[in-house]
C-alpha cells in the first residue's frame, strides 16, 4: 500500500474517533463512528486473500447494520424530544436500540459472533487495530451516555460478555480466535 494512502487512512481513523469522543450530538458522533468504519475496511482487505476480502464483508456489513440502527434511533429520539442531543435520551425504545447498535459495533455479548470470525481472516496488525482503536469510539458513546441506560441492563451486557469471553476463548487452537474473545471479555 502507498505510504501516503496509508498514513491517509491512519490519520482517517484518528480523526473519526476524536470526532466521536468531542460531540454531544447523535449526527456527529454517527459521522465520526462512520469515518472510522469506512478508514479500517481499506486496510482490512489490502491483502488481497479470499479470507481477507471475507472479514472485510462481514465487518463492513455488521458495522453498516449498527451505523443504520443508531442514525434511526437517534432520528426517533430526535423526533420525540426535539433534539439531537446525547444526553437528552428519553424514549425507552431509541435509548435501547442504541445501547444494541453500540453493542453491535464493539462486539459485547451477546452481539459478538461476527468478531471471531472476522478476526481470523486479518493480519495481526490489523486485528490489532479492530480490537483495540475501533472499539475507543463506541465504547466513548457507551460511557456518555450509560446515565440513560437501564443498569441492570448494562451490567448484565458486561457480565453476559466476561463470561461468553472467558469460556469462549478457552476451546480455542488458534491464536486469533484467542484474542477474539479476549477482547470479548475485556470489554465486558
Amino acid at each position: 500500500m502507498n505510504p501516503y494512502v496509508l498514513a491517509t487512512l491512519l490519520s482517517s481513523l484518528g480523526l473519526g474517533t476524536t470526532l466521536t469522543f468531542a460531540s454531544s450530538h447523535w449526527l456527529l458522533a454517527w459521522m465520526g463512528l462512520e469515518v472510522n468504519t469506512l478508514a479500517i475496511v481499506p486496510l482490512m482487505a489490502q491483502h488481497h486473500h479470499p479470507r481477507a476480502v471475507e472479514a472485510t464483508t462481514k465487518y463492513f456489513l455488521i458495522q453498516a447494520t449498527a451505523a443504520a440502527v443508531i442514525l434511526f434511533a437517534s432520528t426517533t429520539n430526535a423526533w420525540i424530544t426535539g433534539e439531537w442531543n446525547m444526553t437528552n435520551m428519553s424514549d425507552p425504545i431509541a435509548t435501547t436500540m442504541i445501547l444494541a447498535a453500540l453493542s453491535l459495533k464493539v462486539g459485547l455479548a451477546p452481539m459478538h459472533f461476527w468478531m471471531p470470525e472476522v478476526l481470523q481472516g486479518l493480519d495481526l496488525l490489523t486485528g490489532l487495530i479492530l480490537s483495540t482503536w475501533q472499539k475507543l469510539a463506541p465504547f466513548a458513546l457507551i460511557i456518555q451516555t450509560s446515565q440513560t441506560f437501564d443498569p441492570l441492563l448494562l451490567t448484565a451486557l458486561g457480565l453476559t460478555s466476561t463470561l461468553v469471553g472467558g469460556w469462549g476463548g478457552l476451546n480455542q487452537t488458534q491464536l486469533r480466535k484467542v484474542l477474539a474473545y479476549s477482547s470479548i471479555a475485556h470489554m465486558g
